[in-house]
């Protein structure tokens, strides 16, 4: 299951872990900003929230990288 709002200054889409069979984990928030993507997930060992964050080009690259197989990439960007 997954929620999506729209704020001021981004797009907030938060992920929610509902399987039965196996354990499940934090449920992670996800940011989109202009310029990048935050994603944040609940330590459960020391219970602090921690902030990875993705440039747009990571973000790109990403998202290419789910459809190809095993090896090393460099997307050519326009501009």
């Amino acid at each position: 299951m997954f929620t999506i709002e729209h704020d001021f200054d981004a797009t907030v889409i938060t992920l929610i872990d509902e399987g039965e069979d196996t354990a499940l984990v934090e449920d992670i928030t996800i940011n989109a900003f202009e310029d990048c993507v935050t994603l944040t997930q609940l330590d459960p060992v020391s219970l602090e929230p921690v902030t990875i964050t993705l440039s747009i080009g990571q973000l790109n690259d990403l998202g290419a990288a789910l459809d190809l197989p095993e090896g090393v990439y460099r997307l050519a960007r326009k501009g």
